[in-house]
């Protein structure tokens, strides 16, 4: 009796050690219910390991959009071990490390829980084998082989049809017994990053929201110390972005389908990261980057050899107007009076009408010497991107666009500085008046319209639509942007002659 007494003393007590020991190390070495790991691979670290994933104080993370994902704890590890090249295969549901942050051991992880993009990240020894566009990390643990992720490159994976039109990309692993396996045509000592130039490139709009500002926000902490890696690469995109390239990298930028030689990486990340609407999001950045760090860039492409016109030292400078010229649809067509409006009301005016092909620079010197750019919504407003901060930018909004021109344009303007004026027309400035009767709900309740789905919206408010400008109306806004852009021509005179 005894005996069985103190048996069940023994027992609750090494109990009660046992779940003191689960409480204190899970307290010190668990994850939070951060990531979702999918097939896991892992062995014990046996050496001081590389980072723990969780840590919010590491800057050094892609951080993407919440969204409603089942977490997990389980098979949950804390660190990446160093040294015995022994890391998970994982899939996580909130962040991985930026590029070039992985710095030993080797694996290869994805986030697949943003809504507008996938990301995924080989590490160790890479190679780069476009014929087969492939990516293969050549692993020296066995854990880490048998490994296989397919991924599309570009940022609007919820448009299928337009996703259908990006190649896919393969990362896989195999196992590597030895150094001399390894076949390298060019090797590199910096990392690579792989986007796609497919999808909707042919629209600026989207080339710059989609393409080059997911790239910058990706790249630029590298400072230009990375391979950049074009699949479905236009060699006119090339050249258009060509400055541009520069800022973010030294390297040729590799056209993947053309490349037969093999290439190797320590690291390739395969995806560009976005944050929203033409914006940057200081928060989710390695130093705090805005759009105005991408508009100094723009600075450092296109500034060199090209001086502003001399500042008026009177500061009474006929501000210099910039009008987009569209055509085809959602046209301005009594474009000629509003012009001799706006040289009455006192502004230089130029008509501008840019097209694919138009040269960068030249938009640069144009829009950078200007004080006010206006046009109607459309893709040509993001040249809003070449406006210096605090001149003024006028947006004409047709029926049916409130919502993509504040999104797309509106607010984002406002983020990189920009006085931004939108000018909401109504319905009799619409040549939806013509067409529909006065209180049909396409001029009534346009919401209702938009909601039937992009179908709609674009085939009557983006494609059957032109504007009359009401130029009584639109004379009060052509002299509240006189007055800003004057404010402006007078804050950088002082600025310069104090300077």
């Amino acid at each position: 009796m005894k005996k069985t007494v103190s048996s069940k003393r023994f027992l609750l007590a090494a109990t009660i050690v046992a779940i003191g020991f689960v409480i204190f190390f899970g307290q010190q070495s668990a994850l939070p219910s951060h990531f979702e790991y999918i097939n896991a691979k892992a062995t014990k670290p046996d050496v001081q390991p590389l980072a723990v994933l969780n840590t919010v104080e590491e800057p050094q993370e892609i951080q993407n959009s919440s969204m409603n994902h089942k977490h997990s704890t389980e098979n949950s590890i804390d660190s990446f071990p160093a040294g015995n090249k022994s890391v998970v295969h994982m899939v996580t549901s909130e962040r991985i490390k930026i590029p070039g942050a992985y710095k030993y051991g080797e694996g290869i992880v994805c986030n697949r829980s943003h809504s507008r993009t996938d990301i995924c990240l080989a590490f160790g020894h890479v190679q780069m084998n476009a014929t087969s566009s492939l990516f293969m990390l050549n692993a020296f643990n066995e854990n880490n082989s048998g490994i296989e992720e397919k991924i599309r490159p570009y940022t609007r994976k919820w448009e299928n049809d337009v996703m259908d039109l990006v190649n896919e990309v393969t990362l896989k692993s195999k196992l590597v017994q030895n150094n001399s396996m390894l076949n390298c045509d060019v090797k590199h000592e910096v990392p690579a990053i792989v986007f796609s130039t497919g999808g909707y490139t042919g629209n600026v709009y989207h080339e710059f929201n989609d393409g080059i500002i997911p790239l910058y926000i990706t790249s630029q902490h590298l400072k230009r110390e990375v391979v950049l890696v074009n699949v479905d690469c236009r060699n006119w995109w090339l050249t258009k972005y060509d400055e541009v390239l520069n800022q973010l990298t030294k390297y040729r930028v590799i056209n993947f389908e053309n490349e037969t030689m093999i290439h190797c990486f320590p690291e390739v990340t395969v995806g560009v990261s976005i944050h929203d609407e033409m914006t940057i999001d200081p928060s989710l950045m390695p130093n705090n980057e805005t759009i105005l760090d991408f508009r100094a860039l723009l600075d450092k492409a296109y500034r060199p050899g090209y001086q502003l016109p001399e500042k008026n030292p009177s500061g009474t400078k006929r501000p210099a107007l910039v009008i987009l010229v569209r055509d085809g649809s959602r046209v301005i067509l009594n474009l000629k009076q509003l012009v001799k409006l706006a040289q009455h009301v006192g502004f230089n005016v130029t008509l501008w009408k840019p097209l694919p092909t138009t040269d960068l620079k030249a938009t640069y010197r144009l829009l950078n010497s200007s004080h006010v750019l206006m046009g109607v919504h459309g893709a040509a407003l993001t040249h809003f991107l070449f406006m210096r901060p605090s001149t003024v930018f006028i947006q004409i909004i047709p029926l049916g666009t409130d919502w993509a021109s504040r999104n797309y344009y509106g607010d984002p303007a406002h983020k990189m500085g920009l006085q931004y004026i939108g000018y909401k027309i109504g319905i009799n400035e619409s040549t939806l008046s013509d067409k529909y009767r006065e209180n049909d709900t396409v001029l009534m309740n346009p919401t209702e319209i938009v909601r039937q789905g992009w179908s709609a919206t674009k085939q009557i408010y983006l494609e059957s639509q032109d504007v009359r400008i009401d130029l009584h109306q639109f004379k009060n806004t052509l002299m509240d942007a006189k007055r800003r852009a004057i404010r402006f021509i007078r804050q950088e005179y002082r600025k310069g002659h104090n300077g």
